[in-house]
């Protein structure tokens, strides 16, 4: 099966892209958006640029929690919305993201990662270290680009 070209490809994030190449994305990228964006509500999920349809993002997010990546836990402020965060199997998921991240930067010249040219570059130079930056901070409820629109 050959790759997609460049208009195939949903979005040039560079999970995603990586994700169109070699395997299912919905999961991977529910953790990207945690990670990168900082996202932890079913409705912040959905707006997501890739398009979840309203039955797979509730599927994956059930599935998740089931395989502890993921844990929910509802808001005190309104109990009829849950937070999602990654639990410490789900952050053990970063340093694989982050090397996604340093494969898509590399081969895909339309990726979203090429706009983030500091970061890239700390990432090449010590992947170990900033892979434990992103767990602290992710942990401890942050994300490496905050709140990001899509």
């Amino acid at each position: 099966m050959s790759p997609p070209s460049t208009q195939d490809i949903r979005s040039h994030c560079p999970v995603n892209y990586a994700l169109e190449i070699f395997g299912d994305k919905w999961s991977l990228l529910i953790v990207r958006d945690i990670v990168f964006a900082g996202k932890k509500t079913y409705g912040e999920f959905l707006k997501s640029e890739e398009g979840f349809a309203t039955n797979i993002l509730a599927a994956r997010l059930g599935f998740l929690e089931e395989q502890g990546i993921l844990a929910k836990t509802p808001d005190p402020a309104d109990g009829r919305k849950d937070f999602y965060s990654l639990t410490d199997k789900g952050l053990d998921l970063i340093p694989v993201l982050l090397r996604i991240v340093l494969w898509s930067a590399k081969h895909d010249p339309s990726s979203y990662a090429c706009r983030r040219e500091e970061f890239i570059a700390r990432l090449n130079r010590n992947p170990d270290k900033v892979s434990a930056e992103v767990k602290e901070l992710v942990r401890e409820g942050g994300s490496v680009f905050g709140k990001l629109n899509g």
